[in-house]
């Protein structure tokens, strides 16, 4: 069962680190030590000396822009008694993994995607994002739910991955304002080294007040790699999809009455892209798929009918881990814990605003 950790108001955003660090240690040590990106990869090339100035330049620039998250992410590793360079490591995965050598990568070429699956509608009888939360084996296990308060009255909910920043996955607020996310293949000329990492990006849309606000963060913060940002506005009914880029490209699709698939491959952002069959089958099978009711798009992201590549994932690799349902008439997350065609929800929460 996915534990929930309330936690906070804290006297510093470093105090706030510390204490889910202590209250997930032995997750968070788990985690590090099964995960063989981690260990296999990240871990070997921190000790090569091409490594460290770009630890050191992505370490140096979202201290400076993001200061209290980065002493929360410290606050994490003193917490849970692991080494601040294996939370680095795991935070900033995305920005590293590219300056590998690619006889590295290639060797596990399966197993450091995420293959995240969203299917988005706003129309008269509904207005929802549902949300498949894919992952490497390693992190099965590995995640809890923060619900954090700030002094300053702000609130928020997070799927969070042990030892990262709340959410590289999905996440709500008191302004109701919340977010999904889909990780997109940029291809390696496209990456920027040293840029703002996806995690500090995602912890910041949880202090957003509002769709034009979570925008103005996305559009500001200089990303290292691209994203795929479903921002979801329960006040004002709306849902954007927002493809980014490095070199601030942003593409932004509003979402209307035809329901929205999107899977790991950027859909309207113009940018060179590694061809992932993966999320290409899916994107193909969801086409093929009924979406005209709630309870259709919970059996699209349930579907398995492509076997090898299904939009339901029971490993050996990749897992489903759970899938979110947010809807914004209900002004309700639902958390599905098994194949969402079932419907069978492990927590609730409401995502009323002040």
């Amino acid at each position: 069962m996915l534990e929930v950790f309330e936690v906070g108001p804290c006297r510093d955003a470093y105090q706030m680190g510390l204490l889910v660090g202590q209250r997930f240690a032995d997750r968070i040590r788990s985690r590090l030590a099964t995960d063989l990106i981690l260990q296999q990869q990240l871990l070997p090339f921190a000790q090569t000396p091409e490594s460290q100035s770009i630890i050191k330049t992505l370490s140096d620039t979202n201290k400076r822009k993001f200061p209290r998250y980065w002493d929360e992410l410290l606050g994490t590793a003193e917490g849970s008694g692991v080494p601040v360079l294996d939370i680095i490591l795991i935070n900033f995965k995305k920005e590293i993994l590219p300056f590998l050598s690619k006889a590295a990568t290639d060797s596990m070429a399966d197993g450091t995607s995420e293959d995240c699956s969203d299917v988005l509608v706003v129309s008269d009888s509904m207005a929802i994002a549902a949300h498949n939360e894919d992952a490497n084996v390693a992190i099965v296990g590995h995640t809890y739910l923060i619900r954090g308060s700030l002094s300053n009255g702000l609130s928020f909910t997070a799927y969070t991955y042990a030892g990262e920043l709340p959410s590289c996955a999905f996440g709500f607020n008191n302004h109701g304002l919340a977010f999904t996310l889909n990780s997109v293949p940029l291809s390696e000329d496209e990456i920027v080294a040293g840029g703002i990492g996806r995690n500090f990006i995602s912890r910041d849309l949880l202090e957003a007040t509002n769709i034009d606000d979570a925008l103005r963060r996305i559009r500001s913060a200089e990303a290292s790699v691209g994203h795929s940002y479903n921002l979801i506005d329960i006040k004002a009914r709306r849902i954007l999809n927002v493809e980014t880029a490095s070199r601030n490209r942003v593409s932004i699709q509003e979402i209307g009455a035809t329901p929205f698939f999107h899977a790991n491959m950027y859909l309207h952002l113009q940018v060179q892209q590694v061809q992932d069959q993966n999320s290409i089958r899916r994107q193909k099978r969801a086409a093929q798929l009924q979406k005209q009711s709630k309870d259709d798009l919970l059996s699209l992201l349930g579907d398995s009918e492509d076997a090898e590549y299904p939009i339901y994932m029971t490993g050996p690799t990749l897992y489903t881990l759970c899938t979110a349902v947010l809807d914004l008439d209900k002004q309700a997350l639902s958390i599905i814990e098994g194949n969402p065609k079932k419907g069978e929800i492990s927590h609730i929460f409401s995502m009323s605003f002040k």
